[in-house]
């Protein structure tokens, strides 16, 4: 399983063509208290950098986008009683939604951990 992250503050978890997708633990902390999310429907198709679902705090709402093409094969239903999952475990069980992958090479370019986590620290 890879990880990999974008400047957009997303990260995908991908095995094989699936990827797990959500908002990252800097990116949640930015928002504060998320009080409302909206994940895409399954079977909706994204092509990288479509507006995917909406995440809103006390502060602000924010869109995350899909950070690479492909359908989505469901949305993170837990999202809709308990949005505050975000902040609780935004590289966890606060993912957004699941998509098949298109393409595979969409991923070349993104940031592992290591180097995502360094890039924040320059923000």
């Amino acid at each position: 399983m890879s990880l990999y992250f974008t400047k957009e503050h997303e990260w995908l978890r991908v095995d094989g063509d699936v990827a797990v997708v959500g908002i990252s633990k800097h990116a949640a902390e930015a928002l504060g208290d998320i009080v409302f999310a909206e994940t895409p429907e399954a079977g909706r198709d994204l092509s990288k950098g479509d507006d995917a679902a909406v995440v809103e705090s006390v502060k602000a709402a924010s869109d995350v986008y899909a950070p690479a093409s492909g359908e989505v094969l469901e949305g993170n239903e837990a999202l809709a009683d308990n949005p505050g999952l975000v902040n609780e475990d935004p590289e966890g069980e606060g993912w957004f939604f699941k998509m098949k992958l298109a393409n595979q090479g969409e991923l070349d370019g993104m940031m592992d951990e290591a180097a995502y986590r360094a890039w924040c620290e320059t923000l």
